[in-house]
């Protein structure tokens, strides 16, 4: 016993030196130099399934920098400006390539030792249970490059597929991978440490991988919808799907500095409240923030048209988001109440939410400096008890003047301490994520077995469930009170709330107030602009929202897929070098032409298989760069 340990710590030894290696044979390399019949499978699995938790280094580039950036789940311009970073694409490339290796290994080791006549009765069922995680990891590197292999454990280095190859084969790799699981057979109870996730569960396993083809299917739907409708009823009918709270697909995290480490940990990364969410959050479901918090922040509750103070000095408005140029200084009227559960309020240091790592005595008080045409020699803003933030993008001057901008930790909303303090469960798939795409598919007539109201408000109770807010899930559902986007949450209400509407604002140099024409902006991605509040924004705008912060690769998917829900242009004050069809003259008018669609491939990969490389990019269709989108994405 003793020897088969050492060498399995071997094999996860050898399998960590392949972080430097860039060509796909990275993930066709077994990470094991140990006698096959003396390792099992399930070693391979949790290796692979604990990895791709992402240790904080990765974490920190791959969900945090790049994922949550360009999905807009917090305030950093990057790659949401269309700045990829060649060092972190490397990482995560290779770091995504060792959790390929491992289970494509133990898949590989278990096949070989049931055909030598060496394998146990459960081992047919954990090749299949470690081919559905295979799938959504082959389908994660995908959705960030492009083309990737398929064959990518055949013992020589493989080819790139296509993306619409690669979607085929997972297709196919789940429905053959759930039929062939013989729940007869039960997997012994002391193994299922080696799950993280399921505990080797056969049925939760089979749900996870139908909800999946769920989404993989609803990813085609505009590219190919004969395909996607014929799979997504297929995994249906199966009537075993993802639906519950206790099937959600979920890996606890725990503190240090290993793969368990919280994705969001980092007390550095400030992941502060972004323009996208607050637009969608402010007065959504019209559940007023003095039923939500306690009577210490009612004196700090706006009216409800109220936009904040007007500083066109300090904030930029060249872009279309349609409360730019205002600093809100105080709390909304209204606001979805999951908002108060994710962000912290500014200078609440006594909240259970304020993240421990930030100083309990840090100033809220900021300094701006003067802008050329406005009184601005002494003005300070306290930010304590507000509720704003800022424009991504080149903000120029106004930026630099912008004191609360030089600063923003602590200043703005901010991420909850429960996402950063490594005591949580991190979600890959969760139970509102099926009835949102049962209610999108319902939407295009598909044979879903239920409706599309029902699935889109069971979403949305599933998922006020998960955040302890169901007391007010009622309300909300009637709510026909429109965001700042022109979005409600009411299925039936499909009204549309016209151009504009008239809000009430402060000054903020001169003090004086007055009333002003807010747009509601124009989302040309998305129907050509004409709608902003139909059934299918509603639908989106909720898993948008639901899928805050855990799973923003599937935010950045769904607004490369569908343009939905609005994501404002960033700020040009100067010229965006990585996204050239910004303008100052086109800055009101949505393109896919300003939003990132995928990663470029690691140089390292170009340069040590260049000959694949070029072959991977032929299959892409386009530049490799960030603004080339995927197979399934919006081509316009």
């Amino acid at each position: 016993m003793k020897n088969i340990f050492s060498k399995i710590a071997l094999a996860l030894a050898v399998s960590t030196s392949l972080y430097s290696c860039s060509k796909f044979d990275e993930i066709n390399t077994p990470p094991t130099a140990a006698n096959e019949d003396q390792v099992q499978i399930e070693y391979f699995f949790n290796n692979s399934l604990i990895g791709a938790q992402q240790d904080p280094h990765v974490a920190e580039r791959a969900f945090i920098i790049y994922w949550k950036t360009v999905g807009r789940q917090h305030f950093t311009t990057g790659l949401a400006g269309g700045t990829a970073n060649d060092g972190y694409s490397s990482d995560y490339w290779s770091y995504a390539s060792s959790w390929l290796n491992h289970v494509n290994t133990g898949i590989q080791i278990a096949n070989n030792q049931i055909e030598k006549g060496n394998g146990k009765e459960y081992t047919s069922n954990m090749i299949q249970i470690s081919r559905i995680w295979r799938a959504y990891l082959m389908s994660e590197l995908s959705d960030n490059f492009g083309p990737i292999p398929i064959d990518a454990f055949t013992g020589e280095n493989p080819k790139a597929n296509s993306v619409k190859e690669v979607y085929y084969f997972l297709f196919e790799e789940l429905k053959d991978a759930t039929s062939k699981i013989n729940t007869s057979v039960a997997i012994p109870s002391n193994l299922s440490k080696f799950d993280a996730a399921y505990g080797f569960n056969y049925d939760k396993w089979i749900s996870y991988a139908n909800s999946m083809r769920l989404r993989l299917a609803m990813r085609l739907s505009e590219v190919d919808p004969a395909k996607a409708k014929a799979e997504f009823e297929e995994a249906v009918a199966t009537n075993k799907l993802l639906l519950t709270q206790e099937q959600i697909f979920q890996v606890a995290e725990k503190p240090g500095w290993d793969a368990l480490t919280g994705v969001m940990s980092r007390p550095w990364n400030g992941q502060i409240l972004s323009t996208t969410l607050n637009n969608l959050y402010h007065n959504l479901g019209g559940i007023k923030s003095e039923d939500q918090l306690s009577t210490d922040f009612h004196s700090a509750i706006k009216d409800e048209d109220y936009a904040g103070k007007r500083m066109l000095g300090h904030y930029s408005s060249l872009n279309n988001d349609p409360s730019a140029g205002y600093f809100f200084d105080g709390l909304p009227y209204a606001i979805d109440p999951r908002a108060y559960k994710t962000f912290f309020i500014p200078g609440n240091v006594t909240s259970p939410i304020y993240p421990s790592s930030y100083s309990q005595t840090l100033s809220t008080v900021m300094n701006f400096l003067p802008a050329e045409g406005f009184n601005t020699d002494t003005l300070k803003l306290d930010t304590k008890n507000t509720w704003s933030t800022l424009n991504i993008g080149d903000n120029g001057e106004k930026g630099t003047r912008n004191g609360i901008r030089s600063t923003q930790v602590g200043q703005i909303p901010g991420l909850s301490e429960s996402f950063r303090s490594s005591t949580n469960k991190r979600v890959f798939f969760a139970n509102w994520e099926t009835y949102f795409l049962l209610a999108e598919a319902s939407l295009k007539g598909w044979n879903t077995g239920t409706t599309a109201q029902a699935a889109y408000e069971n979403g949305i109770k599933a998922n006020f469930t998960y955040w302890g807010v169901s007391e007010f899930a009622t309300d909300y559902l009637a709510s026909e009170s429109y965001n700042r986007v022109g979005t409600s949450v009411k299925f039936t209400h499909i009204s549309e709330p016209g151009a504009s509407h008239t809000v009430k604002y402060v000054d903020g140099y001169t003090g004086t107030t007055g009333t002003t024409s807010m747009p509601y902006p124009v989302n040309n991605i998305y129907q050509n602009g004409s709608v902003r509040n139909d059934a299918l924004t509603k639908i989106i705008t909720q898993k948008y929202i639901a899928n805050m912060p855990w799973l923003p690769l599937e935010s950045w998917n769904d607004q490369r897929r569908l343009g939905l829900p609005f994501f404002e242009n960033p700020s040009v004050e100067n010229p965006l070098p990585n996204l050239p069809n910004l303008t100052t003259s086109n800055y009101t008018i949505s393109s896919i032409k300003n939003f990132p669609q995928r990663l470029p491939y690691p140089s390292t990969f170009r340069e040590a298989d260049g000959e694949e490389y070029n072959n991977a990019v032929t299959l892409l269709g386009g530049a490799d760069n960030v603004l080339t989108p995927l197979w399934w994405a919006k081509q316009n």
